[in-house]
C-alpha cells in the first residue's frame, strides 16, 4: 500500500487522552493514534469495523482512492490536487439542458394525464346523456316518462357503480347532450369494447385526449356551471375564456360574478360586442384590454372606511396575482413607484406593467377620487417619457391607464386627442350585481345611439 494512505486519514487524537490502536488498512498494518473516525471506518474491511468516534470536519479525500482501499476499483496513482471528492463532485454544465428537457416532459405528461381524465369524464357524461335521450325518444313523449326513467336509472347505476349517478347529475348529462350535440358532431362515438383508432406514431406522450375529443376542453364541473348561464352568447364567452386562460372553477365563478362579459362590452362599441361571444377577448389594440369598471373586491378594502392611494397600491401589490388576472391577458409586472428624473425633479409612476401581446409598456396611475384634467396631463407626461426614453424602436407606443373612483367620459374625450393611448377606467371594491351591469349595458347602448345621431 502506498504511503499516500496516511495522507487520506485525518485523526482527531489529542496527546495523552487516547491510547494508540492498530487497524489493518488495505492488507497492511498502519499504526495511528486515537479512536477510529468515520473516514477510517470506511477504509476498514467490513469484518473489522470499529465503533465511530466523534469528529469535527469531514476529510477531503479522493472517492477513487477510497474505492481502491476497499478493493472495489483499479489502483490508480493518487494525483495531488484531485478534486473528485464525494461531497463536492462538480456537475457538468452540459447537464442543465437535459434536466430542463426532462422536467418539461414530465410536467407536460402530468398535465396531459389530468386533462385526459377530465376529457374522458366529460365525453362519458355526454354519451350517457345521448343514450338517455335516445331511450326516451323510443318511449313516451310525456315529461313524466322521462323523469321516471332518470329516477330509476339513477337508483340502478348507484347500486352497481357507486356515487356520481344521482338523479340531478343524470339530468345534467341529459341536458349537456341536448345543449352541445350540434357543436360536438365531430366527437367519435364510443362503442363498448372498442376505442378510437389512433396511430402510435402520431400520438406522442404530450398529446392529450382533448385534442381528439374536441370541443370539450373543460372539466365536467365547468360545464355544469356554464349550463346555468341562460344567455347563450354570454355562456359561449365564458367557455372560450375558461379554455384559453385555463381558469379554474373558482376563477370562472369569480369572473362571472364580477360581470367581466358586461364590463368588456361596456368598453367597446356595438361592432365589438358580437365577437366576444364568438372568439372571446381578442386583444389587437389597446382598447381591447379595457374593462369598465375594474373590480377589485379581492383587495379586502372597505369602501366605507378611509384609505389612501398608498393603501390601495399596497393592497394591489399584496394581491398581485389576482390583480393580473383582473387586468386580463398578457400582463407582466415590472415595477412599483418607478422613478425617473427630469432635470432635478423626481417623478414616480405608481405601477408599471408590460403587455407581451401588444408588445408595449402599460403605466397605471391610481386615483381614489374624481378624475381631473390634471390627472390626464400627468399621465400624458409619463407616457411621453416612456415613449421617448424607455421604449425600444420595435415596441409599440406606451399605454397609460388611470384607475379612478369616478370618471367623466366627456372630460376624457375633450382633453385627450382622438389617437391617444391614455384611458381612464373606473374601479370599485365590491362585486357588482348582474342586474346593475345589465342596466349599465342598456344605458351604454342608448348613449352610443345618441352619440351616433350627434355625429361623434
Amino acid at each position: 500500500m502506498p504511503c499516500f494512505c496516511t495522507k487520506l486519514i485525518r485523526t482527531e487524537a489529542k496527546e495523552g487522552n487516547r491510547s494508540p490502536i492498530r487497524a489493518r488498512i488495505g492488507g497492511s498494518g498502519i499504526p495511528f493514534p486515537g479512536k477510529v473516525s468515520l473516514t477510517e471506518r470506511l477504509l476498514l474491511p467490513p469484518s473489522e469495523h470499529i465503533p465511530l468516534a466523534p469528529y469535527r470536519d469531514p476529510p477531503a479525500f479522493s472517492l477513487h482512492a477510497l474505492m481502491v482501499l476497499r478493493g472495489r476499483a483499479p489502483d490508480i496513482p493518487f494525483t495531488k490536487g484531485d478534486d473528485r471528492t464525494m461531497k463536492h463532485a462538480p456537475v457538468p454544465r452540459q447537464i442543465s439542458p437535459l434536466v430542463q428537457e426532462i422536467r418539461d416532459l414530465v410536467q407536460r405528461a402530468r398535465r396531459a394525464a389530468a386533462q385526459n381524465i377530465n376529457t374522458l369524464q366529460v365525453v362519458t357524461n355526454y354519451e350517457i346523456g345521448h343514450r338517455i335521450v335516445e331511450y326516451e325518444q323510443r318511449g313516451s313523449k310525456r315529461a313524466e316518462y322521462g323523469e321516471r326513467i332518470v329516477r330509476e336509472l339513477s337508483q340502478r347505476l348507484t347500486e352497481e357503480l357507486g356515487r356520481g349517478f344521482s338523479k340531478r347529475n343524470l339530468e345534467y348529462m341529459r341536458r349537456f347532450y341536448l345543449e352541445y350535440r350540434d357543436a360536438a358532431h365531430q366527437i367519435p362515438r364510443i362503442v363498448p369494447g372498442k376505442s378510437p383508432k389512433t396511430s402510435v406514431k402520431q400520438a406522442p406522450i404530450v398529446q392529450t385526449l382533448s385534442a381528439q375529443f374536441t370541443p370539450f376542453a373543460l372539466s365536467w364541473s365547468h360545464y355544469v356551471f356554464l349550463m346555468n348561464i341562460k344567455n347563450r352568447d354570454e355562456r359561449n364567452f365564458y367557455e372560450i375564456e375558461s379554455g384559453q386562460n385555463q381558469w379554474s372553477l373558482s376563477e370562472l365563478k369569480r369572473q362571472y360574478n364580477s360581470g367581466i362579459y358586461e364590463r368588456l362590452a361596456l368598453s367597446r362599441d356595438k361592432e365589438g360586442l358580437w365577437p366576444l361571444s364568438k372568439n372571446g377577448q381578442i386583444i389587437e389594440k389597446p382598447g381591447d384590454m379595457l374593462k369598465n369598471p375594474v373590480v377589485l373586491e379581492f383587495l379586502d378594502l372597505d369602501e366605507k372606511t378611509h384609505y389612501t392611494e398608498n393603501d390601495l397600491e399596497s393592497a394591489i401589490i399584496d394581491k398581485l396575482e389576482a390583480f393580473l388576472l383582473e387586468l386580463g391577458k398578457g400582463f407582466l409586472f415590472e415595477a412599483r413607484q418607478k422613478r425617473f428624473i427630469l432635470e432635478s425633479d423626481n417623478f414616480y409612476v405608481d405601477l408599471v406593467f408590460y403587455n407581451r401581446i401588444l408588445r408595449c409598456y402599460v403605466l397605471i396611475d391610481l386615483k381614489i377620487g374624481k378624475l381631473t384634467h390634471e390627472n390626464l396631463g400627468q399621465m400624458q407626461m409619463y407616457v411621453n417619457y416612456y415613449n421617448r426614453e424607455v421604449k425600444r424602436d420595435e415596441e409599440n407606443p406606451t399605454i397609460g391607464i388611470i384607475l379612478c373612483k369616478t370618471k367623466n367620459d366627456a372630460l376624457v374625450r375633450l382633453t385627450l386627442p382622438e389617437d391617444s393611448t391614455i384611458y381612464a377606467s373606473q374601479y370599485q371594491l365590491y362585486l357588482p350585481t348582474k342586474e346593475e351591469l345589465r342596466e349599465k349595458l342598456i344605458e351604454w347602448s342608448a348613449s352610443h345611439e345618441e352619440d351616433e345621431a350627434a355625429g361623434y
